[in-house]
C-alpha cells in the first residue's frame, strides 16, 4: 500500500480573486453560455439597483464584437484569452464613488477587486438589490480579460482598467476626448445627458468559458424582464452584432407584465395588483411587497416570483406566502359569501388553474437568503410573513369590493375542482394499471426486453404501417414501439380528466409508468428516452405538434428532465450505381448531387422522396432513424418557457384570431410538401 504525504506545503491560500477563478461555477453557476450571461446581469444588476434605490431613470446596454484596440490594453500573455464580444452598460446613477477608502486606495478599486466589499453590506446606501457590487462586480473583474470603469462624478471622468482579477490601469482622470475614443458610442448618453452615472465593460476569458459569444435573445430577455419590474425606468438596447436597436419602457411595470403573459389567452377580469410596505416590529425592518394576479379560461398556471431584481425561478418563501394566502383569502371569501354547495370544498391545486401572477419582494440585499448560489429559491422565512400579510389583506380588500369579480374567480376554481374529482377515479386507475403489473400490454405496446430505464427508449410512431416496420427493425433489448391510431387528442384545453379517458392518451400514460399530475414520480419512468418518430409530411409534423402539446401541458417533468425527442427520418435517398446516401434536408440533397456530378459529370442519380415511414422497410427504418450510432434524434428542450406557452396557446388553443394572425405573418416561410 502506498500513501501519500499530507503535509503544510500542500495547503493552498487563494489570495484575491483567485478564487473565483479556480472556482467560477461557485460564483456564477457554470462556464458555458449560462454562467457567461450571468456576467452581464451582475452588471446589469448593478445599475437596476442604483434605480430600485431611487437614482437614475436610464439605462443603456451594448453589445458589440471586440475592438481590435484592446489588444493593446491587456498584457501579451492575457492577449490569446480575449472573448469575441464586449458588453456595456451605462446608466445614470450617483457613479460608484472614486474617493479614498480607508485601506488607502480609491474605493472604485476596492469594489471591483476584493470579494464582500461594496455599498449594499450598509442599508443606508442600498435598501433593496439584486446582488452585491462586491461579489457581483468583482466576480465579473476575475472572469474577464479587460475591464474597463468609467465613474462620472463632478463633471470628472474617473476610469479604471482591470484584467483577470488584477489591476492594468489605477483609477485616473481622463478627458472627454479619450472616453470617446474608449467607447465611441457608449459614451454619448455620459458625456450629453448624464450629470452622473457608471460605465462599465467587460470582455469575457476565453481560457474560463466555453463560448464568449452572447445570444441577443437571451440579454432581450434578461433586459425585458428588468424593464418589467422597474416601472417607469428606461432601458435601451443596442447590439452591432446582431443588428437590433430595443428600447423597452413600461408604465405599469409588472401589471404590464401579467397582461403581456395572458395576451394569448382570455382573461376573467380586470388585473389585481397592490404595491405595500410590511415592516417587521421586532427586528425594525421593512419589506415592499408588489403583486399582480389575473385569472384566465387555460387550465396552467404561470407565477413569476421575484427578490429584488433577482428572478426565482423555483419560488421559495416568498411563493409559498402568496399561495397560502390565496387559499386563506378565497376560502374565507366562498364561504362568507355562501358560493359553495353542501361538502363542496377546494385545494390550492385547483386555485393554480388559469392563474397568472408576479410576486416581487424587495428587501435589505444583506438579508437575502437563497438556497444556492445559483439564487433560484428564496429562503428569507420573512418573506412569507410579508407576502402573506400584505396580499392577504389587499387581495380581501379587493373582492369585497369587486363581488362579480369575486364570483367568477371562485366559479373558475370550483370547476377546477370537480374536474379534479371527476380525473381521480380514472387516474387512479390508470396508475393501478401498471405496465409491469401482469396482464396485457396497454394498446399495441411492444415492449423492450431491458428493465432498467436509462438503457430503454420508446418510439411513439404514427399507424400501424410504420409500427409494423419499427417493430420488425428494432432492438428488442431496448427499444419498445407504441402505435398510435390515428391523431391524438388536442390537450392544450384539455382537463385531465378528459385526458384519462381517452383510450390511446391512457394507454400511453400507462406504459410510460410514471403517472400524471401530482402523482407523476420520475424514479418510476419506464423510459429515458421517450422519442416522436412521425411521418415527414403535413400530417406527421401535425401530430408531432400534438404530442409536443401532450407532454408540454401535462407531462412536463418529461421534458425537464431531458426525456423527450422527436426522431428525425430522412427526406431523400440518393442513389448513383451502387452507392447509396440518405439525406435529412434539401440542402443536403443538393450538396450530394454536386459531389456526385464532380466526380463523374455523366452519372445517373436516382433520387427517392420519402413521405411515410411506412415506405421503408424494416431494413431501411433501422438504418436512417432507429440506429443509435447513425441516427439523428431532437432533445425537446426549454429555452424559454414564456414564448414555448405562448405558442401554443396561440396555435393549439380555441381562440382563431391570433392563430389566423399567425399564420397570415409567416405563410411565405412555410415550404409544404403534400
Amino acid at each position: 500500500m502506498t500513501t501519500t504525504a499530507y503535509q503544510a506545503d500542500q495547503i493552498k491560500v487563494l489570495e484575491g480573486l483567485e478564487p473565483v477563478r479556480k472556482r467560477p461555477g461557485m460564483y456564477i453557476g457554470s462556464t458555458d453560455a449560462r454562467g457567461l450571461h450571468q456576467l452581464a446581469k451582475e452588471i446589469l444588476d448593478n445599475a437596476v439597483d442604483e434605480a430600485i434605490a431611487g437614482y437614475g431613470k436610464s439605462i443603456q446596454i451594448f453589445r458589440q464584437c471586440t475592438p481590435a484596440s484592446y489588444q493593446q490594453l491587456v498584457p501579451a500573455e492575457n492577449r490569446p484569452n480575449l472573448g469575441d464580444e464586449e458588453i456595456i452598460v451605462v446608466d445614470n446613477g450617483r457613479g460608484i464613488p472614486v474617493d479614498k477608502h480607508s485601506s488607502g486606495v480609491s474605493a472604485l478599486e476596492v469594489v471591483l477587486t476584493k470579494l464582500h466589499a461594496g455599498g449594499k453590506f450598509e442599508e443606508t446606501a442600498y435598501q433593496a438589490s439584486g446582488g452585491l457590487h462586491g461579489v457581483g462586480s468583482s466576480a465579473v473583474n476575475a472572469l474577464s480579460t479587460l475591464m474597463q470603469v468609467v465613474v462620472k462624478r463632478d463633471g470628472k471622468y474617473h476610469y479604471l482598467a482591470l484584467s483577470q482579477g488584477k489591476i492594468l490601469d489605477h483609477v485616473r482622470l481622463i478627458s472627454e476626448q479619450q472616453l470617446e475614443q474608449l467607447f465611441p458610442i457608449a459614451s454619448q448618453e455620459l458625456i450629453k445627458h448624464h450629470q452622473t452615472g457608471t460605465l462599465v465593460s467587460f470582455v469575457a476569458d476565453k481560457s474560463i468559458f466555453s463560448t464568449t459569444k452572447f445570444h441577443s435573445k437571451t440579454l432581450v430577455e434578461i433586459i425585458k424582464d428588468r424593464a418589467y419590474l422597474m416601472a417607469k425606468i428606461y432601458f435601451k438596447y443596442q447590439d452591432t452584432v446582431a443588428n437590433l436597436n430595443l428600447h423597452f419602457y413600461f408604465e405599469n411595470g409588472i401589471r404590464s407584465l401579467v397582461e403581456h403573459l395572458n395576451r394569448s389567452k382570455k382573461p376573467l377580469h380586470e388585473v389585481f395588483y397592490l404595491n405595500r410596505e410590511w415592516q417587521d416590529e421586532e427586528a425594525k425592518k421593512k419589506i415592499g411587497v408588489e403583486v399582480a394576479i389575473q385569472y384566465n379560461d387555460t387550465y396552467n398556471e404561470h407565477l413569476e416570483a421575484y427578490a429584488n431584481v433577482i428572478h426565482t425561478p423555483d419560488g421559495g418563501t416568498h411563493a409559498t406566502g402568496f399561495r397560502s394566502a390565496l387559499l386563506r383569502v378565497i376560502k374565507d371569501y366562498a364561504d362568507k359569501n355562501k358560493l359553495l354547495k353542501e361538502k363542496e370544498s377546494f385545494t390550492s391545486e385547483d386555485l393554480r388553474e388559469g392563474l397568472t401572477g408576479v410576486v416581487f419582494v424587495k428587501m435589505p440585499a444583506n438579508d437575502l437568503q437563497f438556497e444556492s448560489q445559483t439564487k433560484s429559491k428564496l429562503n428569507n422565512a420573512e418573506a412569507h410573513s410579508a407576502v402573506y400579510q400584505i396580499f392577504k389583506d389587499g387581495f380581501n380588500d379587493f373582492l369585497e369590493e369587486n363581488p362579480k369579480i369575486g364570483k367568477i374567480i371562485v366559479e373558475k376554481i370550483l370547476l377546477a375542482a370537480r374536474a379534479r374529482l371527476a380525473a381521480r377515479a380514472a387516474k387512479d386507475a390508470v396508475i393501478r394499471k401498471g405496465v409491469l403489473d401482469g396482464g396485457s400490454l396497454p394498446g399495441k405496446l411492444a415492449d423492450c426486453q431491458s428493465r432498467k430505464p436509462e438503457e430503454c427508449e420508446i418510439y411513439i410512431v404514427e399507424g400501424d404501417s410504420a409500427g409494423g416496420s419499427a417493430k420488425q427493425g428494432r432492438d428488442r433489448k431496448f427499444q419498445a414501439i407504441f402505435p398510435l391510431r390515428g391523431k391524438i387528442l388536442n390537450t392544450e384545453r384539455a382537463r385531465l380528466n378528459r385526458i384519462v379517458d381517452t383510450e390511446e392518451l391512457k394507454n400511453l400514460i400507462i406504459a410510460l409508468g410514471a403517472g400524471i399530475g401530482e402523482t407523476f414520480k420520475k424514479e418510476k419512468l419506464r423510459y429515458h428516452r421517450i422519442i416522436l418518430m412521425t411521418d415527414a409530411d403535413v400530417d406527421g409534423e401535425h401530430i408531432t405538434t400534438l404530442g409536443l402539446t401532450f407532454f408540454y401541458r401535462h407531462l412536463p417533468e418529461i421534458i425537464h428532465g431531458g426525456f423527450l425527442y422527436v426522431a428525425m427520418p430522412p427526406l431523400f435517398k440518393i442513389s448513383s450505381g451502387k452507392n447509396e446516401k440518405y439525406v435529412y434536408t434539401e440542402k443536403e440533397r443538393d450538396q450530394e448531387m454536386q459531389k456526385i456530378k464532380a466526380t463523374n459529370p455523366n452519372a445517373t442519380i436516382n433520387i427517392q422522396r420519402y413521405k411515410g415511414l411506412g415506405e421503408m422497410n424494416a431494413e431501411q427504418l433501422w438504418e436512417t432513424t432507429m440506429n443509435p450510432s447513425k441516427r439523428m434524434l431532437k432533445r425537446i428542450t426549454l429555452d424559454d418557457a414564456e414564448a414555448t406557452d405562448r405558442t401554443f396557446s396561440v396555435l393549439m388553443g380555441e381562440e382563431v384570431t391570433p392563430r389566423k394572425k399567425f399564420i397570415q405573418t409567416h405563410a411565405k416561410l412555410a415550404k409544404l410538401d403534400v
